[in-house]
Order: C-alpha cells, then sequence, then structure tokens
C-alpha cells in the first residue's frame, strides 16, 4: 500500500477517534467548556498538559531547527525545557489555589481592576492568535505532502477539525481528545527515531544512538561524521554554536519565562480538583514531555546525515521519489545555477542550489531513510495531533478570554450561564477563523513564529503572575504598566525586525538592540516590565487589604487542598 492511502487511514481513524471523543465528552455548562469540570485525574491531566505543551513546533519544527542550526538550535530545546520545569515548580500549584477559569481573571481580581483584565484579555488573545498560526501552518505542511492538497487547504481541513471538538466539547472534550493526541504524536515521533537509530548505529535507543558509532563498523562516531560533512559544504561544524553568548541566553530565557506565561499551559491546573493534584499531573506531564525533547536532537542528527548524503552532489534526474514530492509542496526548490544537472547543496549561497524548509525535516526523514510507508503515514497522523491539541487548547483560551473575561465580567455581568456557554462557542468559532488566516500567512517557519509568541508572554504575562503571587504589595496601577511597556516594547521589535513595517527592506542582524534576536527580545522586554511594575508601584496606593490576605492565603503552602476541596 502506498503512503497517500496509509495516511488516509491512519489520519482518517485518528480524526474519527477525536470526534468520538468529543462527542462523547460534549460540555453542558461553563465550568465543563473552561475546566472541565475541575475533576480529570492527574493522569489524564499531565497527559493532556504534555500534548497541550508539545505543539507542531515541538514535533515538527525543533528537530528541524536543530538539524540546520546543529548546536545553536538548542537554545530551542534548553529553553522550553527549562521553560516547563519553572512553571510547574514556582506557579502551577499557586495558581490552582487561586482557583480562575483563565489567566485574565487571576489578573482581574488580583489587581482588583477591569483595566487590568482587559490588558490581560489583549495580551492572551495576541500571544494565542500568534502562536496559533505556527500550529495551523504545521496543519497545512502536513496536508500538503501527505494528502497532496495545497498547503491553504491543508489549513481549511485542520480547522474545521478543530473547530469541531473545541466548540462542542470545550476544555471538557479538549482534556480527552488531547489524551489520545499524546499517545498518538509520542507513537509517532519516536518509531521512526527507533528505525532510524538501528539503521544508522545499530543501537535501538535513539537518545544514545545519536553519541554512538556508525553501524557500518569504520569506528566513526555519528556526529564526527556530520561535523566532517558539514564543514565539507562550508557549514559550521556542526557541534560547534556561531550565535552570539548574549542572544543565546536571552532566548532561552525568553522561552523559559515565556513558558510560565502562557495562558493554554497555565488553564490546564485548573481542571484537575486539588493542589496536590496541579503538582502531580504537572510532574507526570514534565515525564512525558522529556520522552519527545530527549529524542529530538537525535532525530535532527539523524535526519540532517541522511538529507546530505541523500541528496548532496547527486544528479537531479536520479533523486528518490520523495524529493519531487515534497519539490511539489513548494517547500523544497532546486535552482541548477551551473547546469550540470547535479544538486550542489553548499553553505555559498550565490552557489547553492538547493533551498530547503527546515520544517520538513521531521516529516521527510522516515521517507529519506526509506523506512516502510506505513511509518511514513504515522509521522504524518503525529504531526497532525501535535498541531491540532495545542491548536484546540489555544481557542479555548481565545474564546474563554472573550466569553467570560470580556463578555460575563465586564460587558454584561448578568449574562445566563447558557448565554456565556453560546458566546465561548462563537468566540471560537471566530477565532478558528483568524487562526486559519494567519495559519495562511504565518510570518516564519514554525518555530519561529512560535518563539515570537513565548516573547510576547514573557513580556507581558510573566512579571504580572510572579509579582501577584509573591509580592503583596504589587498593585494594580504597576501591573497594568508594566505589562502595557512589555507587551508594546516586544511588538515594535517583531514589527521593525521580523516584519520590516519600518524600513523599506527587513534590518539585517547587525541592527538587533544589543545583539539580541526577535527571538529572544522577549527577555528584554520582561525586564522592562518588571522595573516599570516595580517604579509605578513604588509612588502608587497599596492595594486593598483584602487582596494583600489573598496573596498571602495563596502562598501558604498547607495540604489545605485536601480538607478545603481546593
Amino acid at each position: 500500500m502506498d503512503v497517500q492511502n496509509w495516511t488516509y487511514i491512519l489520519v482518517g481513524l485518528t480524526f474519527a477517534l477525536y470526534i468520538g471523543i468529543a462527542i462523547w465528552s460534549r460540555a453542558a455548562s461553563t465550568k465543563e467548556f473552561y475546566v472541565a469540570g475541575g475533576g480529570v485525574s492527574p493522569l489524564a491531566n499531565g497527559m493532556a498538559t504534555a500534548a497541550d505543551w508539545m505543539s507542531a513546533a515541538s514535533f515538527i519544527s525543533m528537530a528541524g531547527i536543530i538539524s540546520f542550526a546543529g548546536y545553536d538550535g538548542a537554545v530551542y530545546l534548553m529553553g522550553w525545557t527549562g521553560g516547563y520545569v519553572l512553571l510547574a515548580l514556582l506557579l502551577a500549584p499557586y495558581l490552582r489555589k487561586f482557583g480562575k477559569f483563565t489567566v485574565p481573571d487571576f489578573i482581574g481580581d488580583r489587581y482588583y481592576s477591569k483595566t487590568a483584565r482587559l490588558v490581560a484579555v489583549f495580551c492572551a488573545l495576541l500571544v494565542s492568535f500568534t502562536y496559533v498560526a505556527g500550529q495551523m501552518r504545521g496543519v497545512g505542511i502536513v496536508f500538503s505532502r501527505f494528502l497532496e492538497v495545497n498547503i491553504n487547504t491543508g489549513v481549511i481541513i485542520g480547522m474545521i477539525i478543530v473547530l469541531f471538538y473545541a466548540v462542542l466539547g470545550g476544555m471538557k472534550g479538549i482534556t480527552y481528545t488531547q489524551v489520545a493526541q499524546y499517545c498518538v504524536l509520542i507513537f509517532a515521533f519516536m518509531v521512526p527515531a527507533i528505525f532510524i537509530s538501528i539503521q544508522m548505529t545499530g543501537n535501538p535507543i535513539p537518545q544514545f544512538g545519536f553519541g554512538s558509532t556508525l553501524a557500518d563498523g569504520s569506528g566513526t562516531y555519528l556526529l564526527d561524521k556530520l561535523d566532517g560533512l558539514s564543514t565539507e559544504l562550508g557549514f559550521n561544524a556542526y557541534t560547534n554554536g556561531s550565535k552570539a553568548t548574549i542572544d543565546v541566553f536571552a532566548i532561552t530565557l525568553a522561552l523559559m519565562v515565556g513558558t510560565a506565561g502562557l495562558p493554554h499551559v497555565i488553564v490546564r491546573f485548573f481542571t484537575v480538583k486539588r493542589v496536590k493534584d496541579a503538582r502531580k499531573s504537572a510532574g507526570l506531564a514534565l515525564l512525558l514531555i522529556v520522552i519527545l525533547y530527549t529524542t529530538a536532537p537525535a532525530v535532527s542528527v539523524f535526519a540532517r546525515t541522511n538529507m546530505i548524503e541523500t541528496v548532496s552532489e547527486k544528479a537531479y534526474a536520479d533523486v528518490p521519489v520523495w524529493f519531487k514530492k515534497w519539490e511539489s509542496t513548494g517547500l523544497i526548490s532546486f535552482d541548477d545555477k551551473n547546469k550540470d544537472g547535479k544538486i550542489t547543496y553548499v553553505a555559498n549561497p550565490e552557489k547553492n542550489e538547493l533551498i530547503v524548509d527546515r520544517d520538513i525535516m521531521v516529516l521527510a526523514n522516515p521517507e529519506i531513510a526509506r523506512l516502510p510507508n506505513w511509518v511514513i503515514a504515522l509521522v504524518a497522523a503525529g504531526g497532525l495531533a501535535a498541531a491540532l491539541s495545542t491548536a484546540a487548547g489555544l481557542l479555548l483560551v481565545i474564546s474563554s478570554s472573550v466569553s467570560h473575561d470580556l463578555v460575563k465580567k465586564i460587558i454584561n455581568p448578568d449574562i445566563s450561564e447558557q448565554g456565556e456557554l453560546i458566546a465561548a462557542r462563537l468566540s471560537a468559532v471566530g477565532a478558528v477563523c483568524v487562526a486559519g488566516y494567519f495559519g495562511i500567512n504565518p510570518p516564519g517557519f514554525v518555530a519561529a513564529v512560535v518563539a515570537l509568541a513565548f516573547g510576547l508572554a514573557a513580556a507581558s504575562f510573566f512579571p504580572a503572575i510572579i509579582l501577584g503571587i509573591f509580592y503583596k504589595r504589587m498593585n494594580k496601577e504597576g501591573a497594568v504598566a508594566g505589562m502595557i511597556v512589555g507587551i508594546t516594547a516586544m511588538l515594535l521589535y517583531m514589527i521593525k525586525f521580523k516584519l520590516g513595517w519600518f524600513d523599506e527592506t527587513l534590518p539585517d542582524q547587525s541592527a538587533w538592540w544589543f545583539g539580541i534576536s526577535p527571538e529572544g527580545f522577549g527577555s528584554i522586554a520582561m525586564l522592562l516590565n518588571f522595573v516599570v511594575s516595580v517604579t509605578v508601584m513604588r509612588f502608587t496606593a497599596k492595594p486593598p487589604q483584602d487582596v494583600q490576605e489573598l496573596v498571602e492565603n495563596i502562598r501558604i503552602p498547607s495540604g489545605a487542598g485536601e480538607a478545603t476541596d481546593h
């Protein structure tokens, strides 16, 4: 059976599973729609959190960027992994104890201000839409190659699927769908990694395989071979970094603190019964995430090595079928500059004849390695599971921000529960349409778009949440001023250096402030937020006594979750 038929079967089965779960677990109340009724088990919540966390950026793009950037690409690995640890240990239990549905809900109540709530809603929508654009692009890439439709059509199909179970089931439907999606995506990521690790090194454990010697008996280490291949083509040695240390630090920090401010991950800790369960599910999610994150560097090495050996200096007429298939999507392109009929793949842009979109590396990896067709199709199903699981979580954040924080808390406090549920579902429909537009017109490859979302979260939410939990003197004036300054600084930097709106041409790296890339500027914007928040707080009134007591209560490390069922 060919790849396309296998893909139809596996993707069809997984989609049928997701839709069936959504119908079975459809939400009947706002509590079920927003936080799945607050009764999810720690294991199920841990699996759902892991699926929510491991987006298309983790499944499709992270190994791709490490494949091309080598050592420099490890900043994504360090930042995202470290960020989840920060979130799980520093924020999750306290936010769960506060017991609100959304991040804007926390900020609105903690800072006793409708203005603070409005600013938080704006930031949540901005972060979520930026993040979901990357997911929709991932969906489009998978559909365009494996179901042989164009990327735009693929995005529309993905929109319809995610709309169905997000609108029908809300958080309840999304949670149990994400449990299934975690199983699909981790199986789909690990199976080809194990196959290729055995094929290249004889070691069935990919994490050990990429540091082992080759299976050809030469005694050469795989990483040494890749270093040699890279330098022969004029690239930096794969294991050497070229990024400035300050940029590596800034990107890592922005990804870490951005993680701790991501609204779609934070809301997962409100779906369990007790504070203790929030801690358990955070720990379980970390273990489940580590499986993929420790395998990604191995996958990137396998894919890069195989790609170079398969296409470099090979006759274009003899390239494998997979190359022509990906070429038809526009994600690989060959320009025979010297007219010799061979593919010249080198670092020199004037001589290089091959352009490869880094987002295809994980998806094309099984094809390059000539694995069975069912494994290739399985990876397609896994990529869709990763993208759709995160997209659903983000869409729920968008719809709940509009219906609960905007409509219920500000515009119409007397709205009925049924009315609020209808508003949430209509908001989700609108969010899917906007997300689809950004998926069709994304501002970069998946990991870069997602990194910008983390920068926005770092610049806006992280200081407000940290100070809100650990500093009872922090008041509404300081928090609002800090969020506005932080998000504005990050947006201006993105617009200037990522979209080029202020210049006729996009400025190059030499123009970056302090040598920091747009992906890392969230750390600078976050520091600005902290400084402005604390400075304004010093010159304005203290929070009311009841708010200060509330902050004290959040931090009490009692087993009170046991006694009070919070």
